[in-house]
């Protein structure tokens, strides 16, 4: 019987709260997608979802460990799309959690190969002038895996060509804000182009404001407590 560590059964009750809470919010649905969380021994790798496991019947001891060199432990296999989290969490050290799902108004623009361009100030947060989306794979398939790392590079989210969103962020709260954000990115822009083609702003403002919201992220992060 695999034996779970204190921090694992910790961070396994917040992986269950945040696929509830994107239920809740109608960002996932069922079985659909997926949440990853690196242990804070990072040699150790990360904790995964399982796969086809409701949220609703989840419990700390149903997520799968998997290490950095594709060793996985655990009662369940993990979640289809392991090998994205796997890929992503060796190239990307900075990424300490990733949030998959199948929301709405981001699928949308997925099954039209659609990118979200710089039509608002707030893609830039997601590090460039676009959300990029990735070509079509069959999914659980390294070539799925390599399209979607390919649209990541320099990015914090991408789309997944007729599949749905993923974003990456250091912690699961801000993966967690990000998914909201770039679903209501999709939703203002399928809006937008459904009256036209919206207006796009130039590259050097787009750096700019990456600038200007890289400092208020960090502004805005929790700070440890005033030594005494």
């Amino acid at each position: 019987m695999t034996q779970f560590t204190e921090e694992e059964l910790a961070l396994g009750r917040q992986v269950i709260e945040t696929c509830r809470e994107l239920e809740r919010r109608g960002l996932n649905q069922g079985t659909a997608g997926n949440i990853s969380i690196r242990l804070a021994e990072r040699k150790e790798g990360f904790l995964i979802t399982p796969t086809a496991l409701p949220y609703d019947l989840m419990q700390p001891e149903d997520i799968a460990h998997l290490k950095l060199d594709g060793a996985r432990a655990g009662r369940r296999e993990p979640s289809s799309e392991w090998r994205i989290h796997l890929d992503v969490m060796r190239r990307r050290p900075e990424v300490g959690a990733i949030i998959h799902t199948h929301s709405g108004h981001a699928t949308a623009l997925a099954c039209l190969r659609r990118p979200i361009p710089s039509f608002h100030y707030m893609v830039a947060l997601f590090g460039g002038e676009d959300i990029r989306c990735s070509e079509y794979a069959t999914y659980g398939t390294q070539e799925l895996s390599d399209r979607v790392l390919e649209a990541l590079e320099g990015r914090s989210a991408a789309l997944m060509g007729s599949h749905g969103l993923i974003v990456l962020a250091p912690t699961l709260q801000r993966a967690m804000a990000l998914t909201v954000e770039a679903e209501t990115l999709a939703m203002m822009y399928l809006r937008a182009i459904s009256a036209g083609e919206p207006a796009l702003l130039p590259a050097d403002e787009m750096a700019r404001v990456k600038e200007k919201l890289a400092a208020y992220v960090a502004q805005s992060a929790p700070r440890p407590p005033a030594a005494p």
